[in-house]
């Protein structure tokens, strides 16, 4: 018999309480709740853990050491599984070589297409790949750019050699190189390089029959400074540290390869035409555009290559994505366009009864183009599978078969099933997302005025069609518009031609190490605390020095690598996971040891911690809704959203000097409820001076804003016009874009205002 529910019983992955669940299959299941509450934990790491870990069993060892890893749950029961397809926001990221056409195949049907009908014949489809030696470019290696070292980066003229003229790392006086240039007997190393002639600074940088035309001879087997650059840099394949890494951003510059101008291909390749047009030209073409062009290709012998391809092409439009073109380089690609590319793949599978697990699909869409992400969710569900699906859109639950809010509150007080049942059932709860759903929103406020701007000029960058905006200084302004239509673009020229700080959703910490109590600085106050109250040295109590616990150095955990099994982390039977000795634990401040305060939410520590430092520095984290994070939490557990609000946090304590800040959908991961939070922080940052950018979607901040720049009227070479730039109140629907249409509706019903919630026309939740 066919298990027509997922049943749980006594989850407990991560901050979940031994919850029970009945999730029926088949359906299209949203899950709400507070960040924090535990939906995460719930639907990825129990549910999707679970079925991940038990398909994987069935491989043989070989196959399952090449496997994604699966960590197997903390749940005492879970049946009605089947395979899972987890689609999550994480960017696709990649080589250079990756691009939208090669992670979609799409690129690998134009491939196939150009070597079957392609004028003149040039041989089998690997001729038209740039991964593959005999279709790639050989001067950039099929990278379609290449890297140059930015020479005139690299000297400051006004400077001599023993005060640093060279820029580079290891070059200035004491440095490792510094002795090939300046020891010689070739360059006076005292002299300002502007007083040099030209001859010796060529000498300096290039060597060779440069190096030749001076008096002074340098030695047989001197290297010029570029050379010695490219060789140490550029000629290497050694895994490049950070540092590393680091110059050759400083000192290099990208350039469109000179000899297939961006193609990837070589010669040959590049002149194969099919309907007029080469292989490059229609990978650079909207994808919207070329599926109409490639429909006009009627040979019968590759009909079903033109199906395979049409189809993709459409299934990416269908879902938003028809401005990208296949040339695009997923490297560019932000998290919502990452996982709506993932999704085009499973559009056209034929395979049911499967699991779809979403992560916050909504995110990067304009709210017009939401309505795409509900059909498709409506398709896969209607296709014969379960769609489970992590949101905080309304309009998303609003087309659900069933709700499931897991909550009451985050952290330590979430991970219980608060609320099951339909969309209107949980707009008559009294849990936080039904009451966030029920209650209407204020009217904007009046908006804040500036006394000058800063100009965006002449920005061309992407679609952008020669756009010069002015930002308000000291008020907020948000940048909005339809998916595609430039609000990064134009953010990138902000950044580029002023000077601001980003205030990005990308991870804060690298290793395990790092946490809250190292993020936000207060590891030393803590310390100092315990060493005053106990009259003690402070290293004590350092889990990187003399407390640390021996048998795990610290970390609390073991972790061992079973090859083709999942990595097994053991609790560390020394110190049974409290990372000191026991020496170090018997010291306490108001009853806590060294261990116990990592246990401590921040919302905890401040009311427990008596120390005027930490209480300061935590607070922040409070303000930004952060204060159901545990002190000893790896920062590598958190969300985008929740990175991007400990980003805000720091500032919020450090900015002394008016800043301008640049946030980029800084509602990702927030519960409708926490809204106000993130408003409110703007605000202060807004008080204290500072100038706030903000790319955003959702229409609370937005009409929270004191000033607004609409982008579009379409998406990528539809896009890159300013719309409307003034103040929010004074962009009525009479404008006729997507978002005075959208901020028009929300005005006359809020987010539930008057129990109205308006859902866009999608897949029905009757079934």
């Amino acid at each position: 018999m066919v298990k027509r529910s997922i049943s749980i019983r006594g989850a407990r992955t991560n901050n979940l309480r031994d919850l029970d669940a009945e999730i029926p299959r088949n359906r299209l299941v949203v899950f709400a709740g507070l960040s924090g509450s535990g939906k995460s934990s719930l639907v990825f790491d129990t549910i999707a853990a679970e079925a991940g870990y038990q398909l994987n069993d069935t491989f043989p060892p070989f196959t399952r050491n090449r496997l994604p890893k699966w960590t197997r749950p903390d749940v005492e029961h879970i049946d009605g599984l089947s395979p899972v397809v987890v689609i999550g926001q994480r960017r696709i990221g990649g080589n250079a070589r990756s691009t939208v056409g090669t992670i979609t195949d799409t690129w690998t049907y134009l491939r196939l297409l150009f070597s079957r009908l392609g004028e003149p014949h040039v041989g089998e489809s690997n001729r038209f790949s740039f991964n593959d030696p005999a279709g790639m470019c050989p001067t950039c290696s099929g990278l379609g750019e290449v890297v140059s070292p930015a020479v005139d980066r690299f000297l400051d003229l006004d400077k001599s050699l023993r005060q640093g003229a060279i820029r580079l790392p290891g070059f200035g006086e004491g440095g490792y190189w510094y002795a090939q240039y300046a020891d010689i007997g070739t360059f006076s190393p005292d002299t300002p390089l502007r007083d040099w002639s030209r001859d010796e600074r060529n000498a300096l940088l290039h060597g060779g029959e440069a190096a030749a035309r001076l008096g002074r001879r340098p030695p047989r087997d001197y290297e010029g400074v570029v050379e010695r650059f490219e060789r140490i840099y550029l000629h290497t394949s050694d895994n490049m540290s950070e540092r590393k890494q680091e110059t050759i951003r400083r000192f290099t510059r990208s350039e469109v390869c000179p000899d297939c101008g961006g193609d990837r291909l070589n010669e040959q390749s590049r002149s194969v035409t099919v309907l007029g047009r080469t292989i490059g030209e229609m990978s650079r073409m909207e994808i919207a555009e070329l599926a109409g062009l490639v429909r006009g290709v009627d040979a019968p012998q590759v009909a079903p290559v033109v199906a395979a391809l049409v189809s993709r092409l459409d299934a990416m439009d269908a879902i938003g994505l028809g401005y990208l073109a296949l040339a695009r380089a997923t490297t560019t690609l932000s998290g919502g366009e990452s996982q709506r590319v993932k999704i085009v793949k499973h559009l056209g599978s034929s395979l049911t009864e499967m699991i779809y697990v979403f992560d916050e699909p909504t995110v990067g869409l304009h709210p017009t183009d939401v309505e795409s992400v509900t059909r498709l969710l409506g398709r896969l569900r209607d296709s014969g599978n379960s769609v489970l699906v992590v949101e905080h859109d309304p309009a998303v639950m609003a087309v659900a078969d069933q709700i499931i809010e897991i909550g009451p509150g985050a952290g330590a007080d979430g991970g219980r099933l608060v609320f099951q049942g339909t969309f209107e059932e949980l707009r008559q709860a009294g849990t936080h997302t039904g009451r966030a759903l029920s209650r209407g929103r204020p009217r904007g406020k009046a908006p804040r005025t500036a006394g000058r701007t800063i100009r965006i000029a002449g920005a061309t960058r992407n679609n952008l069609r020669n756009v010069t905006v002015d930002v308000p200084v000291g008020v907020m302004t948000a940048l909005t518009g339809v998916a595609g239509s430039g609000k990064s673009s134009l953010a990138a020229e902000l950044v580029e031609q002023h000077d601001v700080t980003v205030i990005d959703q990308r991870p804060v910490g690298t290793n395990r190490r790092s946490t809250p109590v190292t993020y936000t600085g207060i590891a030393p106050a803590v310390r100092r605390l315990f060493a005053r109250h106990n009259g003690v040295p402070a290293a004590l109590f350092s889990a990187n020095s003399e407390g640390a616990c021996p048998g795990c150095d610290g970390l609390g955990i073991v972790y061992t690598d079973l090859a083709f099994m999942d990595g097994q982390e053991a609790v560390c039977e020394v110190c049974r996971g409290r990372r000191f000795v026991p020496e170090v634990l018997a010291h306490t401040v108001d009853g806590l040891s060294i261990a116990d305060v990592d246990a401590l939410s921040v919302d905890q520590a401040v009311r427990r911690l008596p120390d005027e430092a930490v209480v300061k520095a935590l607070r922040h984290l409070s303000e930004v809704g952060l204060g159901y994070l545990r002190l000893g939490q790896s920062l590598t557990t958190l969300s985008g959203g929740e990175c991007q609000r400990l980003k805000i946090a720091r500032e919020l304590r450090d900015s002394e000097q008016p800043a301008v800040y640049l946030l980029d959908e800084p509602t990702t991961g927030l519960h409708p409820g926490d809204i106000d939070t993130l408003l409110h922080v703007l605000d202060t940052l807004t008080g204290q001076g500072h100038t706030v950018v903000v790319i955003e979607h959702d229409l609370d901040v937005v009409r929270h804003a004191d000033w607004l720049v609409d982008l579009g009227p379409g998406a990528g070479r539809h896009g890159g016009t300013v719309l409307y730039e003034g103040p929010v109140s004074d962009y009525g629907q009479d404008a006729g874009t997507p978002t005075a249409r959208a901020l028009a509706a929300r005005a006359r019903t809020g987010r539930g205002r008057d129990g109205d919630v308006p859902a866009p026309a999608g897949p029905s939740s009757a079934r």
